[in-house]
C-alpha cells in the first residue's frame, strides 16, 4: 500500500490550506508527506531573448523566496506530526511534472489547490487541473479554502446508469473511497445521483410524432424508476442505508453544488471515466462546472 501523500504547492492556490489538508490526510493514513512547490516563473525568466544580469538577480530572489515559503510550510506539516520531504520545481508543463512525481513516490493521494476557471480554460481543457483529471493515475484531491466540519459529511456522486460504466465499477470505487475516508475520521457518506427528466432535455420531447404526442409524463416515470432501481442496487451492494441515498431530477452541475452546500459536505467524491477506444479519461463540461462551484473539497477517482 502506498505510504506517501504528494502535496502540490502553488502560491496562488491557498498554499496554507492545501498543506494543512495534505498533512491531515497523511496523518489520517499514516503516510509521509511529499511537498513540491511549483512556480515556473524562474524558467520563464531564463528564456528571455535578451537575458540581462538583472533578470538573473530576479530569478535568484524568486528561488530564495520559494525556499523560504517551502521551509515554513514544511514546519507547519511537521508540527502536525507528519514526516515531510520537500522540493521545488520549475518544470513545464506542470501536469507532467506532477504525474512524474506521483509515480516516483507511489502517491496514495495527490493534493493540490484549485480556483475558479475562466470560460476559455473550460473550453480548451488545457488547464493543469483538467489535464490531471484526464491523465493522472492516482486519486486527485482538490482543496478549497473551507474548514472541515465535525463530523464530516462526504458526498459520493454516482451515475449507475452510465453507458461507459455498465458494471458500476467506478461508482463502487467512488462510494468505497468515501467510506474509507469516513471510516478513519468518523464521517458520514451520503450518495447522490442526478438524472435529467425527459421534458428537460428539450422541446423535441413534446413534439407530435405520427400525429400522436409523446407520452412525456409516462416516460419520465419509467426513467425515474429505472434510475432509482439501479441506484438502490448500487447502494445495497455498498452497504449504504436508504436514508443516505438521494436521487434528484435535474442537471448535475446545478444540483450537486446546491446539495453539497445544503448537506454541509466537507468532501465530494466524483469519478473520471474513459470512453471506449480512448486511453485518456474525459473531462466533461459538467465536471468543469461542478469543480468550480462546489463549496468544498473534491476527490477525483477512476478505475
Amino acid at each position: 500500500m502506498s505510504r506517501t501523500v504528494l502535496c502540490v504547492i502553488e502560491l496562488d492556490n491557498y498554499p496554507e490550506d492545501v498543506v494543512a489538508r495534505a498533512a491531515w490526510l497523511a496523518k489520517l493514513y499514516d503516510c509521509d508527506l511529499e511537498l513540491v512547490l511549483n512556480e515556473p516563473v524562474v524558467s520563464y525568466l531564463g528564456e528571455s531573448f535578451v537575458y540581462f544580469a538583472e533578470m538573473q538577480l530576479v530569478a535568484d530572489g524568486v528561488r530564495n523566496e520559494q525556499e523560504a515559503v517551502l521551509q515554513r510550510l514544511a514546519l507547519v506539516a511537521e508540527d502536525a506530526g507528519v514526516k515531510v520531504n520537500s522540493s521545488t520545481s520549475n518544470e513545464r508543463p506542470e501536469a507532467d511534472m506532477i504525474a512524474a512525481k506521483a509515480e516516483a513516490c507511489d502517491a496514495l493521494f495527490v493534493v493540490k489547490g484549485t480556483h475558479y476557471h475562466s470560460p476559455s480554460e473550460r473550453a480548451s481543457l488545457a488547464h493543469t487541473d483538467w489535464q490531471l483529471i484526464r491523465d493522472l493515475q492516482r486519486p486527485l484531491w482538490f482543496v478549497k479554502p473551507t474548514a472541515w466540519k465535525e463530523p464530516p459529511v462526504i458526498v459520493a456522486a454516482v451515475d449507475p446508469t452510465h453507458r461507459q460504466d455498465q458494471e458500476a465499477a467506478l461508482d463502487r470505487k467512488i462510494i468505497q473511497s468515501g467510506q474509507a475516508i469516513a471510516g478513519k475520521c468518523d464521517g458520514k457518506v451520503v450518495v447522490i445521483h442526478t438524472y435529467q427528466r425527459l421534458e428537460e432535455i428539450g422541446t423535441r420531447a413534446t413534439w407530435n410524432f405520427m400525429h400522436k404526442k409523446l407520452p412525456v409524463d409516462d416516460l419520465d416515470e419509467k426513467i425515474k424508476a429505472e434510475h432509482q432501481k439501479a441506484l438502490d442496487t448500487l447502494a445495497d451492494e455498498c452497504g449504504v442505508p436508504g436514508e443516505d441515498v438521494h436521487q434528484l431530477p435535474g442537471r448535475t452541475h446545478e444540483l450537486l453544488p446546491t446539495f453539497a452546500r445544503g448537506s454541509g459536505a466537507s468532501l465530494v467524491v466524483m469519478g473520471a471515466l474513459a470512453r471506449s477506444g480512448l486511453k485518456k479519461r474525459v473531462v466533461s463540461r459538467t465536471a468543469a462546472r461542478v469543480l468550480d462551484h462546489l463549496p468544498c473539497d473534491v476527490l477525483i477517482v477512476h478505475v
